[in-house]
């Protein structure tokens, strides 16, 4: 983290240097160090959802989960919930501290906080099933890495890890922010560095239908599967 975050305090210190400004995408560069900062605790806190339910599928273990009487779908949602907080306040704690000590305090205020921390579980959620549909794909392919390479690779780059979506070209910035990837890392962390009460709304309203989309592609997917388990006398 501190690697990360120092090169990127000297990018984005040349960055605003060069273009003379104060504010690139509405952010000083003290807000954008915090934004970075908090973008890579979410990004790195992600347990390997889709990599433990292709092992269960590809050991049978998951037969094994089936007899229990709890839904397996849920039972890795709640466990992977606990580990992801748990390894987020960590990095979070780390890169508050880095960007205490390469930039210093930014305002913030109560109501922000608050928006970021409401935002935040549904973004885990989100990302969570989106990690478990790439994980069900073992039913079918023989390793689904390659497919989470992907997802992982498209969610920092239009999510807005490495860049606030605000900074790239105003023509795809309607549609970016829509995607469900803005709604996993971009919009969490843009209202805890710069919190905005309309933005909020419209970030869980986004988040809601797209939890409720993937929910519904988790059953379908999910159920089709698990009756491949007992065609083949699972």
């Amino acid at each position: 983290m501190f690697v990360i975050l120092y090169i990127f305090l000297q990018l984005w210190r040349v960055t605003y240097a060069e273009t003379n400004a104060q504010q690139l995408g509405d952010l000083t560069l003290a807000q954008m160090l915090w934004y970075l900062g908090i973008t890579e605790s979410i990004v790195l806190s992600a347990p390997t959802v889709a990599q433990e339910v292709d092992e269960d599928v590809r050991t049978g273990a998951l037969a094994v989960q089936l007899i229990r009487p709890l839904s397996y779908p849920l039972y890795r949602l709640w466990t992977t919930l606990g580990e992801r907080t748990v390894r987020f306040g960590l990095n979070l704690t780390v890169s508050m501290a880095l960007a205490l000590l390469f930039v210093g305090f930014i305002p913030l205020n109560l109501p922000g906080i608050l928006l970021f921390l409401l935002s935040l579980p549904l973004a885990f959620v989100l990302d969570f099933l989106a990690t478990f549909l790439v994980g069900l794909g073992a039913f079918w392919l023989e390793n689904t890495t390659g497919l989470m390479l992907i997802y992982s690779r498209i969610t920092m780059i239009l999510g807005g890890m490495l860049i606030p979506l605000d900074l790239l070209p105003e023509q795809w910035q309607p549609l970016l922010k829509n995607l469900p990837f803005a709604s996993i890392i971009y919009g969490p962390v843009r209202l805890f560095v710069q919190p905005d009460l309309a933005f909020a709304g419209e970030l869980l309203i986004r988040q809601a239908l797209a939890i409720g989309v993937l929910s519904l592609l988790v059953v379908l997917v999910y159920s089709t599967a698990v009756k491949r388990i007992h065609a083949n006398g699972g």
